[in-house]
């Protein structure tokens, strides 16, 4: 009988760190991963939520993340979201290993952003900027706070400020963060102007940011609501701004901040260029003179796969070192 390892937070954190992912996800772009013919991702219900699959091939491997998203988990004190990702052989299609979902969402979900926020600050038309002086993140949960983490580790980031419904769960974030020694307090609306980089990692079904909230010059990555009901940026921002996406068929799909502003037939027609990672990381994205720029995203399943490949190869340098080269989990 085949034993398939488990590889739980723990060992996905020893693995590879929030860089080493930010490094794996550009490396795929940059290798020419097929991001427009990925698998959609889908949704089946269930009596106490719903369950979401998430399968991608490569190459080497083929993987599923199987999500569960229960809403009244919150009222028992449970999380809401919960997930395993399943990764096999691509050739035989024998298991090679189970990861822990979860951890890995909070990985690799911050590490597309921050690609995509260096890209555009470098795209940047009055020349390419390496640095965050003002950083503006709405929302207070795991996202927010890994999104703030690993723009922290990738550029040199200046002041970071947190705005949240709860006052309770911005402070405790703010502590965290400062313990650290990154330069966070509470903010307010007026933080957002002034902001060379604000982040949207919220749950809300309408719009928290609005054209007038940002400057002409700032970037913005909205990550948190997914569907297409469900939008964090009003229409007068995505339709002036420069707009960047994870691939422009899953954005059409499933993307609410810009079915909200368009609608599909306008998109598909070309109404407003959008796009994509692989242009973005190529150097084909242009900025406009006075214009924001957007990156919106709803979560692909070639991001999973790609950062599970580099915690799978890091597992297994790391168990041939100390086992004299007996392990292999990749294949």
């Amino acid at each position: 009988m085949t034993t398939v390892p488990l590889i739980d937070a723990t060992e996905i954190a020893a693995a590879l760190n929030r860089i080493g992912a930010v490094d794996a996800i550009e490396a795929a772009l940059l290798d020419g991963v097929d991001i427009e013919s990925d698998s959609p991702r889908l949704f089946s219900p269930l009596a106490g939520g719903e369950f979401l699959l998430m399968p991608s091939e490569s190459p080497e491997h083929a993987g599923i993340k199987v999500v569960t998203i229960a809403p009244r988990n919150t009222e028992r004190g449970l999380p809401k979201i919960q997930a395993w990702y399943l990764v096999f052989d691509a050739d035989t299609l024998s298991p090679v290993a189970i990861l822990d979902g979860a951890h890995l969402t909070t990985l690799r979900t911050p590490a597309v952003t921050a690609v995509a926020v260096r890209a555009m600050l470098r795209a940047d038309p009055r020349g390419p900027r390496e640095s965050i002086d003002a950083l503006a993140v709405l929302g207070s949960g795991p996202q927010a706070e890994a999104h703030v983490r690993t723009l922290v580790d990738l550029l040199p980031v200046g002041a970071v400020r947190v705005l949240g419904r709860s006052d309770a769960r911005v402070a405790d974030m703010v502590h965290r963060l400062q313990a650290d020694g990154i330069d966070a307090a509470a903010g307010d609306r007026r933080d957002l102007p002034v902001a060379d980089v604000v982040i949207t990692a919220t749950s809300s079904a309408e719009p928290v940011l609005e054209r007038r909230d940002v400057s002409d010059r700032a970037v913005v990555a909205a990550i948190g609501s997914h569907g297409v009901d469900h939008r964090e940026l009003a229409a007068d921002l995505v339709a002036d701004s420069d707009l960047v996406v994870e691939a422009r068929a899953s954005a059409f799909r499933e993307n609410g901040n810009l079915l909200a502003a368009r609608d599909l037939a306008s998109w598909q027609a070309g109404a407003q260029t959008v796009s994509n990672l692989r242009e973005l990381v190529a150097g084909s994205f242009l900025r406009r003179e006075g214009h924001p720029a957007v990156y919106t995203g709803v979560g692909m399943s070639w991001e999973d796969l790609a950062v599970v490949a580099s915690i799978l190869r890091s597992v297994t340098n790391a168990a041939e070192a100390s086992s004299g080269g007996n392990r292999d989990v990749r294949k």
